[in-house]
């Protein structure tokens, strides 16, 4: 008889009260049940049981023998699970949260091509600028831009981002260009309401000195796409990130705004609730993700 044999048998007499109903639940005999627990308890040379004709329960030892069995044998039924999910063919619906301008924008497009690969797949995006609660809301996971303010949450890095303060042209000529962070008090600054820190900029000075940009804002937008609008428009000075300004300054329609300004580079994660091991669509979805995005460099997320 091997160990785990005898532990699982004791823990389900244990479980269920009595001999007869944990034969049952393991589909053995009661004589072969009986024998494993006397095997474990002439090992041990402990009683672990109290039997009687009408009742079984554990003695002081076996009840502690019985708390440490028990986490055993779910480390064990877990670590099987872990193999069979691995092995296991990715299915299911997968919810996803994510922010409207990078779904819009970059997820969108090669989401097809993920559903291509993975047919068993059905993909509920849910597109939302505020951060989800993905237990209570029923995520399975989330692609989150920036410093991760839930630690409780498993993360993995998809790509980088670059962080530039840009402008229109239309609007440097008209007002003038900032030379240094300090000049930006008299600038018309343009603000993503629904960042973490709040209407503060945190950018490095070519002295490599960190510096905190402090400013009401002459415009807040609780969206990235409609911010970049606006600095096209020339009513101002933005912070925004390459995924969203790549490709109007590519075209000319915006530009650095203060040129000699270290750039700041900003992580793009994909998060999931913490457990014992990720699910198959899950880590499907993020393995495309990397592929999809990491291969990319920094200046075009």
């Amino acid at each position: 008889m091997d160990r785990f044999s005898e532990m699982e048998a004791f823990a389900t007499v244990v479980d269920r009260g009595g001999f007869t109903d944990a034969a049952r639940k393991l589909g053995l005999s009661k004589s072969a049940v009986s024998k494993h627990v006397s095997a474990l308890e002439a090992r041990l040379g402990a009683r672990l049981l109290n039997r009687t004709t009408r009742r079984v329960s554990p003695t002081e030892i076996g009840l502690a023998y019985y708390d440490r069995a028990r986490r055993v044998l779910c480390e064990a039924g877990a670590a099987d699970a872990l193999v069979t999910s691995m092995q296991s063919v990715p299915s299911g619906l997968l919810r996803v949260s994510v922010a409207t301008d990078f779904g819009v924008n970059h997820l969108s497009p090669v989401l097809g091509q993920f559903m291509a690969e993975f047919p068993d797949i059905k993909v509920d995006m849910v597109l939302d600028n505020r951060y989800a609660e993905l237990i209570s809301e029923g995520f399975d996971m989330a692609v989150r831009i920036g410093e991760m303010s839930d630690s409780s949450l498993r993360a993995r890095k998809v790509a980088e981002t670059r962080l530039r303060m840009i402008a229109s042209p239309d609007y440097l000529g008209r007002v003038g260009r900032p030379q240094r962070i300090d000049d930006l008090k008299d600038h018309r600054l343009l603000h993503y309401s629904n960042q973490s820190s709040g209407n503060v900029w945190r950018v490095t000075a070519p002295s490599g000195e960190r510096r905190q940009v402090r400013s009401a804002g002459w415009l807040s937008v609780n969206d990235g796409q409609s911010l970049l609008n606006a600095t096209i428009s020339g009513l101002g000075i933005a912070y925004l990130p390459a995924f969203l300004y790549a490709d109007a300054m590519a075209q000319g329609l915006v530009e650095d705004a203060i040129p000699d300004l270290p750039v700041e580079t900003q992580a793009i994660f994909a998060v999931y609730p913490p457990g014992r091991f990720i699910q198959p669509k899950v880590r499907a979805f993020i393995d495309f993700l990397v592929e999809a995005f990491g291969r990319k460099g920094p200046d075009n997320w």
